[in-house]
């Protein structure tokens, strides 16, 4: 399978608390940066314990909220309640605590299902333009939002949001914002904490090819380690 290159810039913290710090602060940056330049700021978010650890801590920064739009890499299609479901982590963080207006936070419908959720969430994605910041995380199997190895990553044609099927962790129907889609992006981060990585960091940096490298924006990615992730540690 060909592939674009992707150009990466690895950053190792000594802790993971360290890492959100600089995590924040670049988000805060980029959000000054796009508002400056377009008039607003369109972010992807990411779930898991790390970003909840982010945006915790973006709860209580000042910002020009009224600007920011929040997007989503990927949902589980679970009821919007479930404590399972993103979109409920990042509110009870940290969008229930700051002004940003609710038309302007957009969650996936994954309840709906994989294909109708997908649907949905490609049609309200039709109109917005390049994403000014992406933020992602990686799974011990190289897996990033929910595109999982030995899936399909991005749909031919193209489409922003595509149905994932038989995930291979729980649960197994979900919506994921394909590869290009991610990719269109004027900035990526990732973020990558825990010893239980440091294996899919080594295969990160080594010729294999996994779904985190297929992330490749034109500026490259930044990937944000803790030590204990770091391959060579």
């Amino acid at each position: 399978m060909m592939m674009t290159p992707q150009i990466c810039r690895w950053h190792v913290f000594p802790t993971n608390t360290e890492l959100a710090q600089a995590a924040v602060q670049a988000i805060l940056d980029a959000a000054r940066q796009a508002i400056a330049a377009r008039g607003r700021f369109d972010i992807v978010l990411a779930g898991g314990t790390t970003p909840r650890i982010v945006y915790e801590m973006l709860k209580d920064k000042d910002a020009d909220w009224a600007y920011w739009h929040v997007w989503y890499g990927d949902e589980r299609c679970l009821p919007p309640d479930d404590p399972e479901r993103n979109s409920l982590m990042a509110s009870q963080a940290w969008l229930n605590h700051v002004p940003i207006p609710v038309s302007q936070h957009h969650p996936i419908p994954a309840e709906r299902g994989s294909v109708e959720g997908a649907a949905a969430y490609s049609a309200e994605l039709a109109g917005v333009g390049t994403f000014d910041l992406v933020l992602l995380g990686m799974g011990e199997d190289g897996h990033t939002a929910s595109l999982f190895p030995g899936h399909t990553w991005d749909h031919n044609p193209p489409t922003p949001a595509i149905p994932v099927r038989h995930a291979p962790k729980p649960p197994p129907e979900r919506v994921s914002l394909s590869a290009s889609r991610l990719s269109d992006a004027r900035q990526v981060i990732f973020l990558v904490t825990g010893a239980g990585k440091r294996n899919a960091v080594q295969h990160w940096k080594g010729t294999g090819y996994m779904p985190v490298k297929a992330i490749t924006p034109a500026a490259g990615v930044d990937v944000y380690l803790d030590a204990t992730a770091d391959a060579q540690a």
